[in-house]
C-alpha cells in the first residue's frame, strides 16, 4: 500500500511540476497560464495530450518538438522529475499529515519561485500574494507553538534581507526580501533563521562554482531566491531534528 502511495505522490508531482514550469515561465510575462494550453516555444503549435504526459512524452519524443523538430530544453524533464521527487521525499518524510500540506505548499512555491528568478531573475509579487494568504490560512488551522511564531518568522525574515539590503544598499533584491518574510509565515523564527543560514551557505557554493567554471562573471547578477527555497525545503523537512542536534551537542 505505501509502494502505491508513494507512486501516486511522485507522479502527482510530475504532473504539477509540469504545471509550475508553465507558470514560472509565464507569471513573469504576465502571460495567461492558468486555462491557456500548452504550445511549442518554437513554432507555437499547439500541444496534444500525448505531447503532455509528464516525463514519458519527452523521452518518446526524444527532446524534440513533433512539429517543428526542434529541441526541447531539458528543463521541462528536469523540472517535472525534481518535483515528483520532492513530493515523494515530503511524503516518506512527514507521512499523509497536515505537516505534508504545508510540506507540498512549500515545494510548490519553491519550484515555480525557481524557474522565474533562474530564467528572468524575478520572483511576482502576485506569486508571493496568493501563497503568502495561502501560508496565513494554513497557519490559522494549523498554527505553531506558540502562534504568533508565524508573525515572528515573516517579521525576522523580512528584517534579515531588508537589513541586508540596507547596508549593502542594494546588494540584494526585494523580491529575495518579500519571499523570505512569506516563507517566514509558514516556517516561524527559529527555521527561518535555518533558512536564511542555509540559503547564504547554499548560494555561496553556487556562486563560486559558476565563478571558477566561468559560466558567470564576478559583477554578473545572481539569482538568489533558488537558495532561499532550498534552505526553507531543508529546514521545514528536517531543520527541527538539525536544531535539537547542534543545541545538544554544543550547549549540553
Amino acid at each position: 500500500m505505501n509502494i502505491i502511495i508513494s507512486m501516486y505522490v511522485f507522479f502527482t508531482g510530475t504532473i504539477l511540476g509540469s504545471f509550475y514550469n508553465v507558470v514560472g515561465l509565464r507569471l513573469p510575462k504576465n502571460l495567461p497560464f492558468a486555462i491557456s494550453r500548452s504550445y511549442c516555444p518554437h513554432c507555437l503549435t499547439l500541444l496534444q495530450a500525448r505531447d503532455l504526459i509528464p516525463l514519458l512524452s519527452y523521452f518518446l519524443s526524444r527532446g524534440k518538438c513533433r512539429h517543428c523538430a526542434k529541441n526541447i530544453s531539458y528543463t521541462y524533464l528536469l523540472v517535472e522529475f525534481l518535483t515528483g521527487i520532492l513530493f515523494l521525499l515530503a511524503y516518506l518524510r512527514l507521512g499523509l499529515s497536515s505537516v505534508f500540506i504545508g510540506a507540498c505548499s512549500l515545494i510548490s512555491l519553491a519550484v515555480i519561485v525557481s524557474v522565474s528568478d533562474l530564467k528572468y531573475m524575478v520572483i511576482p509579487n502576485r506569486l508571493l500574494l496568493f501563497f503568502g494568504l495561502f501560508f496565513v490560512v494554513y497557519r490559522f488551522i494549523y498554527p505553531l507553538n506558540p502562534w504568533y511564531d508565524s508573525i515572528l518568522g515573516a517579521v525576522t525574515g523580512f528584517g534579515l534581507i531588508f537589513l541586508i539590503i540596507f547596508i549593502s544598499k542594494g546588494g540584494i533584491g526585494a523580491g529575495d526580501m518579500k519571499l523570505l518574510g512569506t516563507l517566514g509565515i509558514l516556517l516561524g523564527m527559529n527555521l527561518t533563521l535555518l533558512t536564511f543560514f542555509l540559503a547564504v551557505i547554499l548560494g555561496t557554493v553556487i556562486s563560486f562554482s559558476l565563478l571558477i567554471f566561468k559560466v558567470i562573471g564576478r559583477k554578473d547578477p545572481f539569482p538568489f531566491g533558488p537558495s532561499i527555497v532550498g534552505g526553507s525545503m531543508v529546514s521545514y523537512l528536517f531543520g527541527n531534528s538539525m536544531l535539537t542536534f547542534y543545541f545538544e551537542a554544543f550547549y549540553f
